[in-house]
């Protein structure tokens, strides 16, 4: 054996966002994956502060920075807006700024603590309206997609944060070096 490892090894330490279950009970596994995904963001971003705001690659605004305010607002959309029916307009882009999530991130630190803040208070949110859900068919109404449920949504934002988590791999990587999933 040459000793030589992937180099998609899990970041050190972070193994335990592996342990739910992987057999039974639907919303126990939906969630927990979910739980998965928001935790591998918080690991691919960990030790960073202004670093958080470097840039992909022109003409890409893509930052870690930029992912944490995008999916604050996605959370807010899918569980306040969506299924809690809460009049709960986006933190961070609106209709005359829809990029400003990613535009609007830059490297202070004030807007840096209220990218993370926000991120926490609607994942807070979100895990509370599904810990209170009576099941997995509780419905909202969309303007995209029309009638949406509680599982339809769960299984949206594992996409979303996969889908994104991709990203913080190839923009971590770039910023230090760091690799891992």
């Amino acid at each position: 054996m040459s000793g030589r490892t992937r180099r998609g090894q899990l970041f050190a330490g972070d193994e335990s966002r592996f342990t739910g279950p992987t057999t039974g009970d639907e919303r126990r596994m939906l969630v927990d994956v979910l739980a998965a995904q928001r935790a591998t963001l918080e690991i691919k971003c960990s030790g960073l502060a202004a670093e958080l705001a470097v840039r992909s690659v022109q003409p890409s605004a893509l930052s870690l920075l930029g992912l944490i305010r995008h999916l604050a607002d996605v959370e807010r959309r899918w569980f306040r807006q969506v299924l809690a029916g809460q009049d709960a307009p986006p933190l961070f882009s609106c209709a005359a700024d829809p990029d400003g999530d990613f535009d609007g991130a830059t490297a202070d630190p004030q807007v840096i603590e209220a990218a993370w803040a926000a991120w926490r208070t609607e994942v807070a949110f979100a895990e509370r309206f599904t810990d209170g859900a009576p099941h997995l068919d509780v419905e909202g109404e969309d303007d995209w997609r029309g009638t949406v449920s509680l599982r339809w949504v769960l299984l949206h934002m594992i996409e979303e944060y996969a889908r994104h988590n991709g990203h913080a791999d190839l923009l971590r990587e770039r910023i230090d070096g760091s690799i891992g999933v």
